[in-house]
């Protein structure tokens, strides 16, 4: 008899009265706030840095410029529950808005120009458009095609940077339509509107994985493809609906960032997919699919903006960011790795 076999399985646990009798904690439950006490003592940290870190002018701006990171969390958190991963979505903030003022401005009277083929009120739908149709090019290169996700996305991600840079000539565009202004620079009841829409998308996707059956199919998706197939669940739609999903939320990304910029930045969203890993493994999504929640990966965004927020209060050089947000994804997976029990192959 192998090692395996005389393993319990997890029915022959529950059903062993000595076992029912036993008190149990149910870590998965706690995960998912495991963020919060991190999140207090960061905010304690940062009032003893600085006592500018509580003004509520302070305060509204990190969540503000956690909307854009968020959405872009939001995108690739439902992307990896579903078993998969999709790197270009920093590329995608950036060239989803460019093709759309492309196509919009006119061909003359600004510094770029444009086709001028379409009304200016066009230019959010069109956008929105270009990111659903970057994430279903994703989906047919992994589905269709059957390549591998992680190099197609980042030739993708390199392809979409390529096209931004030779379209807008290596330029930041300044020249942007009064709808893309207004999202980033509205606000209603007193906080900036893309954080009323950014915590209205997470609550959408937050239900929809919690009470709706396509929802709930992404965690069979990512934990099993194959047992998914079996139960009827039809895979490689939902993957496809999925990864076209992720492309619209960064190109609304894009939108909010445009806007509350006033421009489309010549390096717009250069190294941010290293952030969105980062936020997203912290706040428990698993990278080999099938786990974690959105509240996690809001926490993930929150936590990373603070630690930002706190050093840059306490005068650190921004230079660092990158070597924090890599130190803590290496501890996350650590963590992750030893809490779990599972190798992280």
């Amino acid at each position: 008899m192998t090692d395996t076999a005389r393993q319990p399985t997890a029915e022959a646990v529950a059903d062993d009265p000595a076992e029912r009798g036993r008190p149990r904690i149910d870590i998965a439950r706690w995960r998912d706030l495991s963020l919060v006490p991190v999140i207090f003592v960061l905010g304690v940290i940062g009032f003893i840095v600085s006592p500018a870190f509580l003004t509520q002018d302070n305060l509204i701006g990190v969540v503000q410029q956690s909307t854009e990171l968020g959405l872009l969390v939001l995108g690739e958190a439902l992307i990896l529950i579903s078993g998969r991963m999709d790197l270009s979505l920093e590329s995608t903030i950036a060239v989803a808005p460019v093709i759309a003022l492309w196509f919009v401005l006119p061909e003359h009277g600004a510094r770029f120009e444009g086709l001028g083929l379409l009304p200016v009120w066009t230019a959010i739908p069109l956008c929105l458009a270009v990111g659903a149709l970057i994430g279903a090019a994703n989906g047919f290169l992994m589905l269709k095609l059957r390549v591998n996700g992680f190099i197609a996305t980042l030739g993708m991600l390199t392809m979409l940077r390529g096209l931004q840079v030779g379209i807008a000539e290596g330029q930041s565009i300044v020249n942007v339509p009064e709808s893309f202004r207004y999202l980033g620079k509205a606000d209603w009841l007193g906080v900036p509107a893309a954080v009323w829409l950014c915590l209205g998308l997470y609550a959408i996707g937050g239900l929809a994985l919690g009470y709706l059956r396509h929802g709930r199919a992404l965690y069979a998706i990512g934990g099993n493809p194959e047992a998914a197939r079996a139960a009827g669940i039809r895979v490689d739609r939902i993957t496809w609906i999925v990864l076209s999903v992720g492309g619209l939320l960064a190109a609304f990304a894009g939108i909010l960032y445009t806007g509350h910029y006033g421009s489309v930045a010549a390096t717009q969203g250069n190294g941010w997919i290293f952030q969105v890993f980062a936020a997203a493994v912290i706040g428990g999504i698993s990278l080999k699919g099938g786990r974690g929640t959105l509240f996690g990966a809001l926490t993930g965004v929150l936590t990373l903006q603070l630690v930002v927020n706190v050093m840059t209060l306490g005068g650190v050089p921004p230079l660092w960011n990158q070597f924090i947000n890599g130190s803590i994804i290496i501890v996350a997976l650590i963590i992750s790795r030893y809490a779990s029990g599972e190798k992280q192959d």
